[in-house]
């Protein structure tokens, strides 16, 4: 672990468990945010809490982008998360993959180096409150995971396709024709799965899809 500045950085999902883990067990909030449900993990098993324990009153809100609605594994897990009580919204907007814990630590993910993920943890107060704040507008902005699926649900039906077409690299009209779609429909498609996939793209939304297992 090192110490920079008034942060404390791990490197690697284990470290981070292993000097952090036993903060989740004992907060009593949990705000959580996230491109998938892979930033927060170790092993494949989750590092914050997935929802409260039986009988705690502790409260989980979960934020994520709308590439997680795209893996049916992820989809599944969401809904068992709702199921046991945790809050989920989805936001279209990029958000910084953080969590929050009682409003007292932040841990903030950054880029990979060598395989592994670096992870900044935070308690300096005036920081925590920007934090906080920041992931409190997000949330005001995002869409309950229910709502945001309904709308979604064309996009994820047709994103297998979707993809299929951009891999062949065929002209937008043939793509169109072969989807049973009008061209701006088509391109409206495509330009909504990029955002779900976070890609600037249609090279990138190839390349993340290939990352996600979608291709």
């Amino acid at each position: 672990m090192e110490i920079a500045g008034d942060a404390a950085v791990v490197r690697g999902e284990a470290e981070l468990f292993e000097r952090a883990g036993h903060l989740f067990a004992s907060a009593d909030e949990v705000a959580c945010a996230a491109n998938d449900m892979h930033t927060w993990a170790v092993s494949h098993q989750p590092l914050a809490p997935a929802a409260p324990p039986s009988g705690s009153k502790a409260h989980v809100r979960k934020l994520y982008r709308p590439g997680v609605l795209l893996d049916d594994q992820q989809v599944r897990h969401l809904r068992m998360l709702k199921r046991l009580g945790a809050e989920i919204r989805i936001t279209p907007d990029e958000i910084n993959e953080t969590i929050i814990l009682d409003r007292r630590v932040a841990i903030l993910a950054g880029d990979r180096s060598g395989g592994e993920r670096s992870y900044s943890v935070m308690t300096r107060p005036e920081v925590m409150q920007s934090v906080t704040s920041l992931f409190n507008a997000a949330w005001r902005a995002a869409t309950e995971l229910e709502v945001f699926e309904m709308q979604f649900a064309e996009v994820r039906a047709l994103a297998p396709r979707i993809l299929d077409v951009l891999a062949s690299g065929c002209k937008d009209e043939t793509a169109a024709r072969t989807l049973g779609l009008g061209l701006r429909t088509y391109r409206r498609r495509v330009a909504e799965l990029m955002a779900a996939l976070g890609a600037e793209s249609r090279f990138q939304a190839g390349a993340r899809a290939r990352d996600l297992g979608l291709i």
